[in-house]
C-alpha cells in the first residue's frame, strides 16, 4: 500500500507542483471556456490529456519510442499556446460550433507531448520497481485527481468571475488565454534556444 501512494503522490505532485507549473497551464487553457453546466466535456478533456499522458509513459518506461528531451521541452510550451490561442479565436462563440473530436484528438497528442517531458525522471523513480506497470496506473491516477483540482479551481475562479463581478464568459476567456500567453512566451523562447 506505500507503494501505491509513493506513486499516487508523485502524480499529485507533478501536477501540483508550482516549479513546474506548465502542466497547470495547459490545464487552465483547455478548460477556460468551459463551465460547471459543460463538466461531462470538461471531465472527458482532462481524462483524455492523463490518457496521452500515461501512453507516453508507458511507451517511453518500456523503450518503445525515444524522443530527444530538447524537443519535448520545446513542444511543450507549443501546446500550451495553441490551446490559448485556440481559446482566443473561439471566445464568443456557440459551443456547437467547436469541432470535439478534433479536440478530443488535440488534447490526446498533447498529453503525450506532456507525458514525454516527464518521462526520463518517471523512469528513474520507477526503476526499483519490477513491474513498471502499477506504479504507471498509480501514478496516473494522482494526475488525474490533481487535474481535477486545478480544473475545479479554474472552474470556480471562472464562475466567481462571470456570475459575481459581471465579467462576460467572451472576455474571461480572451483574458486567461493572454495571461497564460504571456507567461509562456518566455519559456517558450527559452527552449527554443536550448535547441
Amino acid at each position: 500500500m506505500s507503494q501505491f501512494w509513493l506513486y499516487f503522490r508523485l502524480g499529485l505532485d507533478h501536477v501540483l507542483d508550482w516549479q513546474a507549473y506548465d502542466h497547470v497551464l495547459f490545464l487552465i487553457v483547455l478548460v477556460a471556456a468551459y463551465g460547471f453546466s459543460t463538466w461531462k466535456r470538461v471531465l472527458w478533456l482532462v481524462t483524455l490529456f492523463t490518457i496521452g499522458h500515461t501512453l507516453a509513459l508507458f511507451l517511453s518506461v518500456y523503450e518503445i519510442v525515444r524522443v530527444a528531451s530538447d524537443y519535448v521541452e520545446f513542444l511543450i510550451p507549443v501546446t500550451i499556446i495553441a490551446t490559448a490561442i485556440f481559446d482566443i479565436f473561439t471566445a464568443g462563440k456557440k459551443v456547437q460550433n467547436t469541432n470535439f473530436n478534433m479536440l478530443y484528438i488535440t488534447t490526446v497528442f498533447f498529453g503525450l507531448i506532456h507525458g514525454l517531458g516527464f518521462s526520463s525522471y518517471f523512469k528513474m523513480i520507477a526503476s526499483a520497481s519490477e513491474s513498471k506497470f502499477l506504479p504507471l496506473v498509480e501514478f496516473a491516477l494522482g494526475i488525474e485527481i490533481a487535474q481535477v483540482i486545478v480544473v475545479l479551481a479554474v472552474m470556480i475562479i471562472g464562475f466567481i468571475c462571470q456570475n459575481i463581478f459581471n465579467v462576460s464568459k467572451r472576455d474571461w476567456i480572451l483574458v486567461t488565454a493572454s495571461l497564460v500567453i504571456g507567461i509562456v512566451l518566455p519559456i517558450l523562447q527559452e527552449t527554443y534556444l536550448a535547441l
